[in-house]
């Protein structure tokens, strides 16, 4: 079946407490993004990579895609003002029935063996989300306080997450709500049951200066 990977790196990184969106920041002398666009293009010979990229960052984008292994196989496209809209610019570059990929671009020590499992999951299920168990306590807030939750029954999310694209691209046809947080919850609005697989503790989203020297820690071993 064809593949295609949506990386969503459309953001601006206010966070990070930097004019630069933290994608194109250095992490081991490379920009963080150009990790995860390479991990991507190694995972399937075949498999094309839509870039969703910020708006006004056209030439750094272009730069950047040109330094990859291979960059005649990335396609890029502008973001949205949400990541909703962002994701729905990428998806409109899948053309025909395939598995698709949507992954966070600063989520940049992903793996080929996760970006297989998930591959693996979404062709038997329908979809593969990864997760990690919760290593803290968790609490709920309600309406008089708050209480607590088994971190047992809690799960963390990553990506990429991982669809036919027969589900994913017709729930994306819907209006947007606050409440589409990821895609899965795009994709379980329109009536689809969520198949999880497990994730990496190593797939960290870079969005505080703390997260790039983790990272960085990583990729020296």
């Amino acid at each position: 079946m064809e593949k295609y990977a949506v990386i969503v790196a459309g953001g601006s990184g206010t966070r990070m407490g930097t004019d630069t969106p933290k994608q194109f920041l250095e992490l081991c002398g490379r920009p963080i993004l150009w990790y995860t666009l390479n991990t991507f293009l190694s995972a399937y010979e075949d498999m094309p990579v839509v870039l969703v990229a910020p708006k006004h960052h056209e030439e750094t984008t272009r730069v950047l895609v040109a330094t990859t292994a291979f960059p005649e196989r990335i396609q890029v496209v502008t973001g949205g003002a949400t990541r909703f809209e962002s994701v729905r610019n990428g998806l409109a570059m899948a053309v025909g029935e395939s598995v698709i990929f949507v992954h966070d671009g600063v989520r940049c020590l992903v793996s080929r063996e996760l970006i297989h499992r998930c591959y693996a999951g979404a062709l038997e299920h329908g979809s593969a989300i990864p997760v990690v168990d919760s290593k803290d306590s968790v609490r709920l807030i309600t309406a008089t306080g708050n209480e607590a939750i088994d971190r047992h029954r809690v799960k963390l999310v990553q990506t990429p997450q991982t669809f036919l694209s027969k589900l994913l691209v017709p729930a994306y046809q819907a209006a947007y709500r606050e409440s589409f947080t990821d895609e899965a919850s795009v994709v379980e609005a329109a009536g689809h049951p969520i198949h999880l697989v497990d994730g990496e503790i190593d797939n960290i989203k870079i969005t505080v200066p703390s997260d790039l020297t983790i990272a960085e820690r990583v990729l020296s071993f």
